[in-house]
């Protein structure tokens, strides 16, 4: 049943997301803002796909401690599924992502229509003045720039793996950062096929406030994810059957 369900999710979740990359070709037409809020009804309906069909409920909690306007949003990244369901919780989000994704057709279209921030990883040190300065621009016009401060994916419970990037922005921007931890690699692995029914849990931190000194600011935002995504692991864990971590898997995710 786990392995149908798995299927039968894996093929409706492909064929929304293809159906609204030409749903959302009209959508190039409108206002950004307009066109922002048909992605977030993209990111709804896969929720809701997951939840009917995976049996995954998506429990978002903290929503009411992310203040107005800009802001830098740093989150933990275990699987796909939160690049869509953080989406639906800002008011005008926008992501920080690598340059050779604007180049995909269709779906290259709608990030640079979403105004994206892309990184050119190839070009060193100016790169990252890029990135800083589109990000600067977006953050002043009111919208939250969301990082994924480790760059790719990690397994639940593995040590963390955190760049600096996050920090220069931080010192750069001059807005609060918001931090989110989060267990969906449990429910959602990278890399794998199965899609294992439970609660998916997103917990929206307190916010940062701006001003901080770059390396207090690291250290503290890598705390603080860790430990409430560590504490949201133990939890899925129990949830699903698995148990405590062991003293091993503990140390690692503390590493």
């Amino acid at each position: 049943m786990l392995i149908l369900r798995s299927l039968l999710f894996n093929v409706a979740f492909y064929a929304n997301l293809i159906l609204w990359l030409f749903l959302l070709i009209p959508g190039l037409l409108v206002p950004r803002r307009t066109f922002m809020e048909m992605v977030k009804l993209w990111g709804r309906t896969s929720i809701w796909l997951l939840r009917v069909i995976a049996g995954i409920k998506v429990e978002i909690t903290g929503q009411e401690k992310i203040p107005p306007g800009g802001a830098l949003v740093a989150a933990k990244h275990q699987s796909f599924l939160e690049t869509f369901a953080i989406v639906t919780i800002l008011d005008d989000p926008t992501y920080i992502l690598k340059r050779e994704l604007m180049w995909i057709p269709i779906f290259g279209w709608h990030l640079a229509k979403a105004q994206c921030v892309p990184v050119n990883r190839k070009a060193g040190s100016l790169a990252l003045v890029q990135m800083t300065q589109r990000a600067k621009e977006e953050a002043e016009h009111g919208r939250q720039i969301i990082i994924f401060p480790e760059g790719t994916r990690r397994p639940p419970g593995a040590p963390p793996a955190y760049k600096y990037g996050v920090a220069h922005l931080y010192q750069n921007l001059g807005f609060p950062c918001i931090p989110i931890a989060l267990n969906a690699g449990l429910y959602w692995p990278r890399r794998q096929f199965i899609r294992r029914p439970g609660t998916v849990r997103i917990e929206v931190l307190d916010p940062i406030p701006p001003g901080l000194p770059r390396e207090e600011f690291f250290q503290r935002v890598q705390a603080e994810i860790e430990t409430a995504s560590n504490r949201l692991y133990e939890e899925g864990r129990q949830e699903l059957g698995l148990g405590p971590a062991t003293a091993s898997e503990a140390s690692l995710s503390k590493a």
